[in-house]
């Protein structure tokens, strides 16, 4: 299986930021990073594994009830012909 990257982008409820990091930090074998961020998002995870460890991560995010929503951006390889 291919190794690949991925960001996530996570929302969570007013208040709950500590709580879900604490959460995230617990298990989820393809997280690499988490950072608390400002913008649109409160968290960034960095992932790598195979898509399915990736999705499973994703899908085990969702269960988390202090999340509001999640956004996987995929790395993605592009031949700029450079």
């Amino acid at each position: 299986m291919v190794s690949m990257r991925a960001l996530c982008l996570v929302t969570v409820k007013a208040a709950k930021l500590d709580k879900v990091l604490l959460n995230l930090k617990k298990k989820r074998k393809a997280i690499r990073e988490i950072m608390p961020v400002t913008g649109r998002a409160d968290i960034i995870v960095v992932l790598q594994g195979t898509i399915d460890d990736i999705n499973y991560s994703v899908f085990e995010f969702k269960k988390i009830k202090e999340i509001v929503s999640t956004e996987t951006l995929i790395e993605v390889e592009v031949n700029m012909g450079w």
